[in-house]
């Protein structure tokens, strides 16, 4: 081929690539070529999970896609800020390369993303089954039920504020008898304020790695700090009438006001503690055998101390004290346990373990997060594993074999629970 010959071509290769690229630029909805590496590119930042792409996954490249639909996309992804460096540059390069579109298509892209994304849903599809093994008069007891749970999340603006929602409706297996409806779990909004991430409304509260208490309040919240080092305000209401007992099996049955702080320190990844302390005042239990108190006040005072030492990623060990100053008898509790592995939902095939000792006197604790297999009023030795046998779908076993902590008669329950998240 001649000199000329070969320039020519070069010539007439650079006005064609020109041209086309003036063609796309100026249409948005043409397709971007099925051998682009932007696809490449888009599945590579999805896999990171740096971008959700379409509900039918046409950014994996299995269908083409206008540079309309490229520029939502690259949207998406250019309104993360916490990105790794390598997707960072990905991210860069495609802003680059769709440029056009996104200054052009910008003001839509953004309007479409505050309608599709306003309103997140998430749940789950929970079976769960214990049976309860006890010497004492409280006899044995078995729980056989379905419970399916919805979490609406809204956005509010682009305050970075979201009104957040958990509704729970309980089927019984045993009987085939349903909830008399819908129980609003909670129902609050979230959102920072003058530093601090604060909530208000029916909130979840959780306290002393759950010992002490994992339920809500209708009332507020107030957390602010840094990654190392968090203070947590809380006070409401705790109401027989704002938590769902039947749910929460150990719920302390009262009506008191409630206030507490408490303090998070996580120097490195393998080391985190707490401590804290929590008040309950104008205590009216429904049942006696609820008072948290002693007989001549109304007021209960815990205080508590833990933490969590991770020896690697696979191995680690969990312990957690609290004591209700006022009560006059059954007033400590504690647990120690150690961690092997852990499932986790989104990871199909993971699986975890763990063995321990708990104690949790009547007195000493209003809704543990441990109900599931040991609530107050129960101590001894516990066993668990989890298992994900698919994507979002999570399977554990415990047992506890031990006695109560009142009567010293002897207790055991086997649990078995699968969820399904969605």
């Amino acid at each position: 081929m001649s000199k000329k010959t070969l320039v020519s071509a070069i010539t007439a290769a650079l006005v064609v690539g020109a041209a086309s690229t003036t063609f796309a630029a100026a249409n948005p909805f043409s397709d971007v070529p099925a051998d682009s590496w932007a696809y490449d590119a888009v599945t590579t930042l999805a896999a990171d999970g740096v971008i959700d792409g379409y509900p039918d996954g046409t950014y994996k490249g299995q269908n083409t896609m206008t540079r309309y639909e490229m520029a939502q996309i690259v949207a998406r992804a250019m309104a993360k800020t916490d990105l790794e460096k390598a997707d960072k540059a990905l991210v860069d390069k495609l802003a680059a390369e769709f440029a056009e579109e996104l200054d052009n298509l910008g003001v839509r892209v953004a309007d479409l993303e505050k309608k599709s994304d306003n309103v997140k849903w998430g749940g789950e599809l929970r079976y769960r089954y214990y049976d309860i093994d006890r010497d004492s008069k409280a006899g044995d007891e078995t729980h056989n039920k379905v419970l399916f749970r919805l979490e609406p999340k809204a956005y509010i603006g682009n305050s970075g504020w979201t009104a957040n929602a958990r509704l729970d409706y309980e089927m019984n297996l045993s009987t085939d008898g349903n909830n008399d409806g819908v129980v609003v779990d909670r129902a609050y909004v979230e959102g920072p304020l003058f530093g601090a991430t604060v909530t208000a409304g029916r909130t979840p509260v959780f306290t002393a790695q759950g010992l002490l208490f994992d339920d809500r309040i209708s009332g507020g919240t107030v957390a602010f700090g840094s990654d190392e080092f968090k203070t947590t305000l809380a006070a409401g209401r705790y109401s027989e009438d704002d938590h769902f007992v039947d749910y929460k099996g150990n719920a302390k049955d009262i009506t008191a006001e409630y206030y507490g702080v408490q303090f998070d320190y996580t120097p490195n990844d393998n080391l985190a503690l707490n401590a804290g302390y929590t008040a309950l005042t104008g205590i009216d239990a429904k049942y006696k055998a609820d008072y948290v108190l002693n007989a001549d006040d109304n007021t209960a005072n815990f205080w508590y101390a833990g933490g969590k030492y991770a020896f690697d990623k696979n191995v680690a060990f969990v312990g957690e004290y609290a004591q209700n100053t006022e009560a006059n008898t059954e007033d400590q509790a504690w647990t120690a346990e150690l961690q092997y592995k852990g499932a986790n939902p989104a990871d199909a095939g993971s699986w975890g373990m763990y063995a321990g000792y708990r104690q949790i006197e009547t007195f000493a604790s209003i809704a543990p997060t441990y109900d599931d297999i040991i609530g107050a009023g129960y101590k001894g030795a516990v066993v668990g594993a989890s298992y994900v046998p698919a994507e979002n779908i999570l399977a554990t076993i415990e047992y506890f074999d031990g006695e109560e902590t009142v009567s010293g008669q002897d207790a055991s329950k086997f649990f078995a629970n699968v969820d399904f998240f969605f």
